[in-house]
């Protein structure tokens, strides 16, 4: 657990080492200065001389204007000329040492982030680099929690700070958790490798962060009405997903084609997938009829409005593809699909941005 705490400059120990330093040159000042006092010769005659001598023998100048001329005068002389070598290395060695637990902790995240409206993801795997290349080429920004401390450098190689952030920690330290902004996330993914697992984390996790919005994925999708009770928002069955589309390829496979390809973020302008945007109260839509939208989005930016999201007593509600006179207001989502030139159309014309 030690590894996971943040590290900090010891400033109480360079301070102290400082002091001493300072006390030490100090006293043999003042007995330079008793030493040299009764030679004829010497010119060390005040304390504003003897600073002047040690400044210039510490900082290897040695203007020769200042120097000692009785035997121990030159002995205290000596070991200030190689005492400045162990003060060269202390100084060098704490702005080491400090510019090191500042780029350590920044490159673990421990310095935190700016994100707001991100996605949180807890545990890292290859399905968890899955997912976020869609998530980054649709725009979001993602923080990734792991106490796996190589996974943390493997990610920093492959993506940017301001569409990655990393966090080293425990999962269980939840004040450390606050770096990753998790407050103000859109969503946390708990990504942890067993159901089990899963579920003890989140029921822990809702103690510290009851507001957020929880996704996990399930390889028992039995399980689903357990971690919904939990307060789970989203729950996905891998498998379920996995046989879905298996019997889709068997015997419509290029219906399967498609599917696959809408449920993933289109890289390519050729390629579709299926967007939400949320109505704001400038959203040219606003107001108007499902079925006109429709055929206005259709026209004007070759986009299929294919469903409506609307919020009936506090639940979000999916009307696929509505019939009738419904209307659409400010609050709902609309869900489309959508190449990437209708995407860009769809941006210039109307100023809709996806997601929630």
């Amino acid at each position: 657990m030690s590894g996971f705490h943040i590290k900090t400059f010891n400033l109480r120990k360079a301070v102290i080492t400082t002091g001493v330093l300072v006390g030490v040159y100090g006293l043999l000042l003042v007995l330079l200065l008793w030493i040299e006092r009764d030679s004829p010769t010497s010119k060390l005659q005040s304390l504003q001389d003897a600073i002047w001598y040690l400044a210039e023998t510490l900082t290897t100048v040695g203007y020769g204007d200042v120097i000692p001329v009785t035997y121990w005068g030159r002995v205290i002389g000596f070991f200030f000329l190689i005492s400045s070598l162990g003060v060269y290395g202390f100084i060098i060695g704490q702005i080491a040492s400090f510019m090191n637990t500042m780029q350590e902790n920044r490159m673990l995240g421990f310095n935190g982030t700016n994100f707001k409206n991100h996605v949180v993801i807890i545990g890292w795997n290859d399905f968890g680099q899955s997912v976020i290349s869609h998530l980054i080429g649709a725009g979001k920004q993602v923080a990734i929690i792991s106490k796996d401390r190589a996974s943390i450098d493997i990610i920093r190689e492959y993506y940017t700070q301001d569409q990655v952030y990393t966090l080293y920690s425990d999962y269980n330290n939840y004040d450390l958790l606050e770096k990753s902004n998790i407050r103000d996330a859109n969503i946390v993914f708990v990504n942890l490798n067993d159901d089990t697992e899963k579920l003890v984390y989140v029921i822990n996790l809702k103690k510290h962060f009851s507001s957020l919005h929880y996704v996990v994925t399930l390889d028992n999708g039995n399980l689903k009405s357990t971690f919904q009770a939990a307060g789970v928002m989203y729950t996905i069955s891998k498998n379920e997903i996995s046989s879905k589309l298996l019997a889709s390829y068997i015997y419509e496979p290029d219906v399967a084609l498609f599917s696959e390809e809408l449920i993933a973020y289109a890289h390519e302008d050729h390629e579709y997938d299926m967007k939400q945007v949320m109505v704001k109260q400038d959203n040219p839509f606003a107001g108007t009829f499902y079925d006109k939208a429709f055929f206005d989005l259709k026209k004007s930016c070759n986009v299929v409005l294919i469903g409506l999201v609307k919020s009936v007593d506090g639940q979000r509600k999916l009307l696929k593809n509505p019939e009738g006179s419904l209307k659409i207001e400010v609050g709902d989502y609309m869900v489309m699909m959508m190449d990437g030139k209708g995407a860009d159309r769809l941006r210039k014309q109307f100023h809709i941005e996806e997601g929630i």
